[in-house]
């Protein structure tokens, strides 16, 4: 397996299996090496805590880095390469000039009008999206592993390359489309992988003291009491909207009852439209009632959780 800390040796990985990655890597992350492996792409993996994505008053400084770690986990999951770039490989014109251009950019729908994230951490989405950019533009994958635990991001990711294709293609034709699939590659979503108890694996996971796990269990046993309810909904035939709109409720309550339960400070506990992640439209066309998704955000002390299914 090779390491490579420049632009220059990116070059021979071209059409990879690329997996974006901050470090810290857990089982969740080396599937995502694993899927790309049995779909027949060799695994690039990238290590870089982006700065852009980070407020100022968040966990940029202490987010854990463990590059030796990951760098046998990686080659045990099967990568044949890990990008390890500088803050000037991937920001050359300086920090300060990046950051200040991601406030410019313009952002997906699902980044902005969700108010989940976005609300949350208004900053995160510019700095996710450029940094994401970018790293297709260095690597040129021909598809790009993410997985489902963070899931507005994954969204918005989706989102930022459909709508990069879409213009390309309608500014170019049919000339745009060898740039555009060295671009914008094909966004492979990848299911939650859970501790056995059910907790979500997550790199800020090793925050949580001991005493505080049984707490943060929370989360997942109160998307199974909301998937519950809404599983009921949907084994009805022809229910109602009205039927629809109680369930939905219903299911919200009952997040809620399950984290205060758990003594978790909650930022939200929702059900949205799975694909846009706005409250859910019943009596819109079409008539077809949309795929839902439930959402949670919350915290134990300093520690910040997020979950969905």
């Amino acid at each position: 397996m090779e390491i490579v800390d420049s632009t220059e040796g990116l070059a021979a990985f071209k059409g990879c299996g690329f997996v974006p990655t901050m470090g810290a890597l857990h089982e969740g992350h080396l599937e995502l090496i694993r899927k790309a492996v049995r779909d027949g792409l060799p695994p690039l993996v990238s290590i870089f805590v982006n700065p852009t994505q980070f407020a100022p008053h968040e966990d940029f400084s202490r987010y854990p880095r463990t590059l030796e770690t990951d760098v046998r986990g990686c080659e045990a999951a099967g990568a044949v390469a890990i990008f390890v770039p500088t803050v000037e490989t991937m920001y050359p014109r300086g920090l300060a000039r990046a950051q200040e251009e991601a406030k410019l950019l313009q952002l997906p729908p699902v980044a902005m009008r969700p108010r989940l994230e976005d609300a949350c951490r208004p900053t995160h989405f510019a700095g996710v999206c450029q940094v994401v950019a970018r790293l297709f533009d260095l690597c040129q994958p021909q598809r790009a592993y993410f997985g489902e635990k963070d899931f507005q991001q994954l969204r918005v990711i989706t989102q930022m390359v459909e709508i990069s294709r879409t213009q390309a293609q309608a500014a170019c034709g049919q000339a745009a489309r060898t740039q555009d699939e060295r671009c914008t590659p094909q966004i492979v979503p990848c299911p939650t992988v859970r501790d056995a108890d059910g907790l979500a694996l997550s790199s800020r996971n090793r925050y949580l003291q001991p005493h505080e796990r049984e707490r943060a269990l929370g989360l997942s046993r109160a998307l199974r009491r909301a998937q519950e309810i809404l599983q009921q909904l949907q084994q009805q035939v022809n229910a109602t909207d009205d039927a629809a709109t109680k369930a939905i409720a219903a299911a919200e309550a009952a997040m809620r009852e399950e984290l205060e339960r758990h003594q978790l400070q909650i930022e939200y506990a929702v059900v949205r439209d799975a694909s846009s992640l706005e409250p859910v439209q019943l009596n819109a066309p079409p008539r077809q009632p949309p795929a839902l998704r439930a959402l949670i955000a919350a915290r134990l002390g300093a520690v910040r959780l997020i979950d969905n299914g």
